[in-house]
C-alpha cells in the first residue's frame, strides 16, 4: 500500500488518528463533565489567600509526594469519611490560560493524603513549625524543610507571625523566626482542604475491600468497645504534644505533669479535647479535635486514661459513663 511507502501520508494519518482519539477520549468527556458536574452544596470556594497558597504548593512540588484523593478502598479511610467524588473537584478552575492546576490528585503517596488535612491538622502554629522543619514535630519525617518561606527578625513587628523553633534547629541564626506571606498563604490553602459533607439525602459510596476488624469488648462483660488510647494519641495528638508528652516549648503545652491531665476538673479536660483551647500568648491554639473527628465518650475516655497513666502521670482512670455526663453537660451549656 502506498500509505506505508509514503512517510508523509503515514505520519499524517497517524497524527489525524491521534487527534480524533484525543477529541473523543479526552476532550469531549472532559467538556461533558464540566457541563454536568457541580460542586457540592456546602462546598466553600478558596479564599484569595488560599488561592495564592495553592500556587506556592504547586511551585514547591508538594504534589509530588502528597495526593488529594480518597480512593474507594478501605485503606484510605484514614484520610476521609468517604471516597472522593467528581463533585469534590468541580469548583476547581485553571490557574490561567497556560496553566491547569484544577486538581492536584497526585501520583504518589510518599506523604499523607491531604484531602481532609484541614480537619485533621487545622493548627496554624503546627503547620508553620512543620514547614520550617518537619523534624521539629515529627522526628522520623522525611519531608524536606522549607526555611526559605521564613525570615529572621531580632525585633518582630506587632503583626508578624512568630514561629516557636527550638534553639537546636536554628543553626546559629539570631532573632525570631517569622513566617512570610507565602508561608501563611500556603497554610491557608492546607487549612482549606476539608472534605465536604454530602447532603443528607445522598448516600456516600462505600469503601471496598474492607479489612477484617476484630471487635474487642470490655472485660466486664459489657458491650462497650475497648479503644486503644495509645493508637488514638499517636494518630491525633502526638504531632503537637509529642510522643514523650513533653510538647514543644512556646508552641504546644506538655501533658507530662500537666495540672489539666492530672487534676480533678474532668469537665475542663473533656471540653479541651472536644472543643479545643486557646492559651495565647503562651501556647498556640488547640483545634476542636474531638468534635472534628466525631469522638464519642469511648474515644475521649481512652485518650484521657492513656495520658493519665504515662510519662510519669499517675491519676485515676475515668469511665465512658463519667465522660458521657461531661459531654452532655458541655453540650447543654453551649446551647
Amino acid at each position: 500500500m502506498e500509505l506505508f511507502n509514503n512517510h508523509k501520508k503515514l505520519f499524517g494519518a497517524a497524527t489525524l488518528m491521534f487527534l480524533v482519539l484525543t477529541l473523543f477520549v479526552a476532550i469531549m468527556p472532559a467538556l461533558d463533565n464540566q457541563g454536568t458536574v457541580r460542586p457540592l452544596p456546602d462546598a466553600e470556594p478558596l479564599s484569595p489567600e488560599a488561592v495564592k497558597g495553592k500556587a506556592v504548593f504547586v511551585s514547591n512540588g508538594c504534589v509530588a509526594c502528597h495526593s488529594q484523593q480518597v480512593r474507594n478502598v478501605d485503606m484510605d479511610r484514614t484520610w476521609g469519611s468517604r471516597p472522593s467524588l467528581a463533585a469534590d473537584y468541580a469548583g476547581n478552575k485553571r490557574t490561567d490560560f497556560w496553566r491547569n492546576t484544577a486538581t492536584l490528585m497526585g501520583t504518589e503517596r510518599t506523604g499523607p493524603d491531604l484531602t481532609d488535612v484541614g480537619t485533621r491538622q487545622p493548627s496554624l502554629e503546627w503547620n508553620l513549625t512543620h514547614l520550617y522543619n518537619p523534624r521539629i514535630v515529627v522526628a522520623q519525617s522525611i519531608m524536606p524543610a522549607y526555611p526559605f518561606l521564613f525570615t529572621y527578625k531580632k525585633q518582630p513587628d506587632e503583626n508578624d507571625v512568630v514561629v516557636s523553633v527550638p534553639p537546636e534547629f536554628m543553626k546559629g541564626r539570631n532573632g525570631k523566626v517569622v513566617a512570610t506571606q507565602d508561608a501563611l498563604n500556603l497554610v491557608a490553602y492546607l487549612q482549606s482542604l476539608k472534605q465536604t459533607q454530602l447532603p443528607e439525602a445522598a448516600k456516600a459510596p462505600e469503601f471496598l475491600y474492607k479489612r477484617e476488624e476484630k471487635q474487642m469488648v470490655a472485660n466486664t462483660g459489657g458491650n462497650a468497645p475497648v479503644i486503644d488510647g495509645k493508637a488514638l494519641f499517636t494518630a491525633n495528638c502526638a504531632a503537637c504534644h509529642q510522643a514523650n508528652g513533653e510538647g514543644l516549648p512556646g508552641a504546644f503545652p506538655p501533658l507530662k505533669g500537666s495540672p489539666v491531665v492530672t487534676g480533678e476538673n474532668l469537665q475542663l479536660y473533656v471540653d479541651i479535647i472536644m472543643n479545643g483551647y486557646d492559651a495565647r500568648p503562651e501556647y498556640g491554639a488547640m483545634a476542636a479535635v474531638g468534635t472534628n473527628l466525631g469522638w464519642t465518650e469511648y474515644e475521649v475516655a481512652a485518650i484521657i486514661n492513656y495520658e493519665r497513666s504515662n510519662w510519669g502521670n499517675n491519676a485515676p482512670e475515668v469511665t465512658p459513663e463519667e465522660v458521657k455526663k461531661m459531654l452532655d453537660f458541655i453540650e447543654q451549656a453551649n446551647k
